[in-house]
This record gives C-alpha cells, sequence and structure tokens, in this order.
C-alpha cells in the first residue's frame, strides 16, 4: 500500500501502482455518456491516466485543464480523466470550461480500475475514492511512468509524465 497524506495527515491505499515496464491492468469504465469504455476502445494510442478523487476539487480540475491544454499537443495520445465522480458531474465541469482534448471516464460502477491500480483509499476522510496519480502507458499497454503524489493537495508533475511520451 501507498502512504500519502491528506492536508498533512496520513492516509493509506490499497496498494502501489503498477510498476514501469509491467503491462498496465485491463479496465472498464464508464464514460460521460454512460458508455462503458475498455483499454480495447484506445488500442494504439499511447495513454497519459490523469486519475484523481473528484472534479469538484480546485486540484482535480486544475488537472484536467493543465492536460487539456498539453493533449492537443501530444501525437498519437489519448489522456484519460478518471476519478469516481458520477458521468454527469465530469460532463457539467468539462461542458463549462471548454474541455474537449480529454476524455472522461468513471470507476463509479465497480471500484475494480482503483483497486486493479492500487489506488483506492482505504483510509481518512476520501476512503474509496481515488488517489491522485498519472500513469504513462504505451501503444502496447506497457507502463512508461508512474506517480502517486504524496500529498493529495497537490498537482503531479506534468513534466514529468509528458516527457516519458518522448
Amino acid at each position: 500500500m501507498a502512504n500519502v497524506t491528506l492536508g498533512g495527515t496520513p492516509v493509506e491505499t490499497i496498494g502501489n501502482l503498477p510498476k514501469i515496464g509491467d503491462k498496465a491492468p485491463k479496465f472498464k469504465l464508464t464514460n460521460t455518456d454512460l458508455e462503458d469504455k475498455t483499454n480495447t476502445d484506445f488500442e494504439g494510442n499511447r495513454l497519459v491516466l490523469n486519475i484523481f478523487p473528484s472534479v469538484d476539487t480546485g486540484t482535480c480540475a486544475q488537472s484536467i485543464r493543465t492536460f487539456n491544454e498539453k493533449a492537443g499537443q501530444l501525437e498519437n495520445t489519448k489522456v484519460l480523466c478518471i476519478s469516481k465522480d458520477l458521468p454527469f458531474a465530469m460532463a457539467r465541469f468539462c461542458g463549462a470550461e471548454d474541455i474537449d482534448n480529454v476524455v472522461s471516464l468513471s470507476d463509479y460502477k465497480t471500484g475494480k480500475f482503483g483497486n486493479d491500480y492500487g489506488l483506492t483509499f482505504t483510509t481518512g476522510a476520501f476512503e474509496t475514492l481515488l488517489s491522485r496519480c498519472i500513469v504513462v502507458v504505451d501503444t502496447d499497454g506497457t507502463v512508461l511512468h508512474t506517480e502517486q503524489v504524496p500529498e493529495i493537495a497537490d498537482e503531479p508533475n506534468y513534466k514529468a509524465a509528458l516527457d516519458a511520451l518522448k
């Protein structure tokens, strides 16, 4: 399990992120049209998984904005913004913010994504939500980069995630 903090208070996750060089776990998530999306829907693309607790927090919203800005410049790459938010909340936010370069996905139905990727909180105020993480995956499903943000309120290292794609 990973140890991170929420406002300086230690919290734990269910496990650890996939290791660099391993195959990324398969997933099934729900998009804003309430359609199931799996990793096979994105085959042949590099993926940046921008994972966070909720779009309704400032840091999470900023990570979506930042990756939306950068995503249009990335060749053969999809940015997937993943949380346990209801798809309606993600659609509302993206519509209001003119976010159109990322794919919003939710783990609200089963929580399997968070468990399989080892990033569901098991303690603290955000228990059962997803920890703030970045996972970068190559076109063949190999993990190129991971980041478990140590303090939930902090933004991820965007540069390191994008540099993994070079």
